[in-house]
C-alpha cells in the first residue's frame, strides 16, 4: 500500500470511529493548566540520527520534529518554564547477564543498541541541546514515569501541566502521555513534534490519544500558551 492509500485508509478509519466516539461522550477536551513543563522524549541521537536500530523517520525528525522543538524551547526559556530532556540507555546490554538492566524488554526489541558507555547513542540531539539548568533523565522502560523521579520532580515544582514531544508515537510517547494523565497531569501532545519509524503510527496514534489520553495540539497553539503563561521567577 503506498503512502497517499495508507493515509486515506487513516482517514476514513477516523471519520468512522469519531462518530462512535462522540455519540459515546469520548474526545473530551483537558485544556492546559497554569504551570507547564515540556517533557521531551527520547530526542537523542539513537532515535533522532541515522543508523541506529531504533532511527526514526528522518524526514519528519529534520523538517518538523527539530524545527518544532526549538520553538518549544525558546518558548520555554523565555519564561523559564520547566524542561525535562529524557533518555534512555542501558549499563549491562549483554542479553545473557540475568542481572542485565534491560529487564526483559529485549526479548522484543533491540535494547542493546542503546549501551550507556557509548555517550554519543543517548546524548540528546546537539539541535536542542539541554541548558545547564534543565533537567536531563535517563529511563529504563517506555514511559518517562514509570520507575523514574519524574512526577515527583514535577509536583515539586508546581507544574499541573505536561506538553509532551518525541519518539516514539507507538510506544514511549503513547506511555508517558498515559502514566501523566494518571498521575494528574494536564496532558497536551504537539502533533508535529512527535515522531516514530513505522508509516501511519504517527496519525494513528495521535487519534488515539486525542480521543481517550490528551489534547493533541499544534505547536503554534503551545508556543501562544507557553509564552502567554508565567514561568518561575529567574
Amino acid at each position: 500500500m503506498s503512502l497517499e492509500n495508507l493515509e486515506a485508509t487513516l482517514q476514513e478509519a477516523f471519520d468512522a470511529s469519531t462518530k462512535i466516539y462522540e455519540e459515546r461522550g469520548f474526545r473530551r477536551r483537558i485544556g492546559f493548566g497554569k504551570k507547564p513543563a515540556l517533557i521531551s522524549v527520547d530526542l537523542a541521537n539513537a532515535w533522532t540520527r541515522p543508523g541506529n536500530p531504533f532511527t526514526c523517520d528522518q524526514d519528519k525528525m529534520d523538517q518538523e520534529i527539530i524545527p518544532g522543538m526549538q520553538r518549544l524551547l525558546e518558548a520555554c526559556r523565555k519564561q523559564n518554564h520547566v524542561v525535562v530532556h529524557v533518555t534512555t540507555a542501558y549499563q549491562m546490554p549483554d542479553r545473557n547477564n540475568p542481572h542485565t538492566d534491560m529487564g526483559l524488554w529485549h526479548c522484543k526489541i533491540p535494547m542493546e543498541a542503546v549501551d550507556l558507555a557509548d555517550e554519543s547513542l543517548w546524548q540528546i540531539d546537539s539541535r536542542i541541546a539541554p541548558l545547564d539548568h534543565e533537567y536531563v533523565m535517563m529511563k529504563k522502560r517506555a514511559s518517562s514515569f514509570h520507575g523514574t523521579p519524574l512526577a515527583g520532580y514535577l509536583r515539586s515544582c508546581g507544574v499541573d501541566t505536561i506538553i509532551v514531544t518525541g519518539v516514539t508515537a507507538t510506544a514511549c510517547v503513547r506511555t508517558t502521555i498515559c502514566d501523566g494523565l494518571a498521575d494528574g497531569f494536564r496532558t497536551i501532545a504537539v502533533r508535529e513534534c512527535i515522531g516514530d519509524r513505522v508509516p501511519g503510527a504517527v496519525a494513528w496514534n495521535l487519534y488515539d490519544i486525542d480521543s481517550k489520553f490528551a489534547d493533541v495540539e499544534t505547536v503554534d497553539t503551545c508556543v501562544a500558551y507557553l509564552e502567554k503563561t508565567p514561568g518561575a521567577a529567574a
